[in-house]
């Protein structure tokens, strides 16, 4: 099992590490997309976040993990629940899936096992990656360069909640609710307006200008690479109130509070913005309630919304074929007008 440096030791990039902990709280959020140079951390940060995620409750034996309490089951799920039998239930990790950019469309979304319908003569679905994401986190880094065909295919399961196989014989449907996490290099290719929209959040990180900050990564990272096992039980105390902060934070989010009012200056927010659709104000809704749970608080203020736009509207902004400043810089300035007003 590969060690992962832990989450609470990452120095810096503080947008990246908000916008990743309030997805965690309420991943109806959408996921988060993160763009930046190479080698500031942005894959480290995210295969960090399974240790931070509490376990979840599954159906024992269920190779897509259908939670008990959900209406969506597989068809095997389905079945035992039809016929009256009990649906035995266990905790499990949540999945933090890797889709590399060389797999193929059988791998994502499942095919007929190869082995047994030669060996045994038995028509039998093997689960895809997309299977085993459901109601966890799919991570795909460098998603700029993912092929389009597995870009509209992740769309499509993306927008449904469920992944349906109709192929060689087989007709299967199972849920695959899951977050979608990316990470990327803008100087390497553009993401498709259409993927872009599926991400709630998006953050731009940058090589720390800081020289102790710099010299901290320096000397953490080396730390970690020369003994993982120390470094880790160093950590491990950091970790688990990180987590317990997490637990509390989804037992509070139902209770907190977001005014008319506040919605409202969202609402004129993405007007003045020119954003498209509606996505903005439900991502700016969630946003603010995660950070106000995740503070402890039961009512959302300005304050949160402040600090919640620059991740929920930055990949949202219009092109501006006159304006080649980043997304980061035109928001700020927008904001700082808006407000102004």
């Amino acid at each position: 099992m590969a060690l992962n440096f832990p989450f609470t030791a990452i120095v810096s990039q503080a947008e990246m590490k908000l916008a990743i902990t309030l997805c965690t709280i309420d991943p109806l959020i959408g996921g988060v997309l993160i763009f930046g140079d190479r080698g500031t951390g942005k894959s480290t940060t995210i295969r960090s976040l399974a240790a931070l995620l509490p376990s979840m409750k599954s159906i024992v034996g269920c190779q897509y993990h259908c939670n008990p309490e959900s209406k969506m089951l597989c068809n095997e799920c389905e079945a035992k629940k039809v016929a009256g039998q009990k649906l035995k239930t266990e905790n499990i990790p949540v999945p933090v899936v890797d889709l590399p950019l060389g797999a193929t469309e059988d791998r994502v979304v499942g095919a007929l096992d190869i082995e047994k319908a030669l060996t045994q003569g038995i028509k039998t679905f093997e689960p895809g990656l997309l299977a085993k994401a459901n109601r966890g986190y799919l991570y795909i880094d460098e998603v700029n360069l993912l092929e389009d065909h597995l870009v509209d295919l992740l769309i499509d399961v993306a927008a449904s909640g469920e992944n349906i196989i109709e192929r060689e014989g087989l007709s299967i449907r199972h849920p695959a609710r899951f977050v979608l996490i990316g990470s990327g290099n803008p100087e390497e290719g553009e993401l498709r307006p259409q993927m872009l929209d599926r991400f709630g959040m998006s953050t731009e990180v940058r090589t720390p200008g800081d020289f102790k900050e710099r010299v901290e990564i320096i000397k953490r990272r080396d730390e970690f690479e020369r003994n993982p096992e120390r470094f880790i039980a160093k950590w491990q105390k950091a970790e688990d109130d990180f987590k317990q902060k997490i637990i509390k934070s989804q037992k509070l989010l139902d209770k907190v509070e977001v005014e008319d009012e506040l919605l409202e200056v969202a609402t004129k927010l993405c007007a003045h913005l020119g954003t498209d659709g509606l996505r903005g104000e439900l991502t700016l809704l969630r946003g603010v309630r995660a950070l106000a749970a995740f503070e402890g608080k039961k009512k959302a203020n300005l304050n949160h919304l402040k600090k919640i736009a620059p991740l929920a509207l930055g990949h949202r902004l219009r092109r501006n074929p006159l304006d080649d400043s980043s997304s980061g810089a035109r928001i700020d300035r927008a904001m700082q007008e808006f407000f102004a007003a």
